[in-house]
């Protein structure tokens, strides 16, 4: 069984990056964790974080051939701008979950809007890295019926 964590642009950067908005704890911090939960629960996480668009295309167009039961996803930025991101997921049917560090509707306008959401089985907002803990449980539950 195999989950696996995307991170989109600018993630790389958590820890530094507005911490009043995005929190302490560095993508370090939060895939180790992750990948220690899945462990624990007999399941492989994987992580990938990229600022590049294609890049992440191409990581999940390789999904099906990688045999990812479930992908936990946060689109950051791209959530609001990439059709090619919702293609890509729509083609590969592996079901996700939308994660979103803080709360996207208490900010701005444009970041209210999510080409993702209705494809994904659920989308987390602004719950911090809890967010992600609380995709990967789902994942993992919908793997192991």
């Amino acid at each position: 069984m195999l989950i696996w964590v995307i991170h989109g642009p600018n993630l790389n950067l958590l820890g530094s990056r507005e911490p009043s908005i995005y929190g302490a704890a560095t993508l370090a911090d939060i895939d180790r964790e992750l990948i220690a939960l899945g462990e624990a629960d007999g399941v492989r996480v994987e992580t990938f974080q990229s600022n590049h668009e294609g890049a992440l295309v191409d990581h999940i167009q390789h999904a099906p051939a990688a045999e990812v039961g479930f992908i936990v996803i946060n689109p950051a930025a791209y959530t609001h701008t990439s059709v090619a991101i919702r293609d890509a997921l729509a083609a590969v049917a592996v079901p996700f979950i939308e994660v979103h560090l803080s709360n996207v509707h208490k900010r701005e306008p444009f970041r209210h809007r999510s080409f993702l959401s209705d494809l994904a089985v659920g989308v987390i907002a602004g719950l911090g890295a809890g967010g992600y803990r609380m995709a990967l449980q789902h994942g993992i539950e919908t793997l192991k019926r």
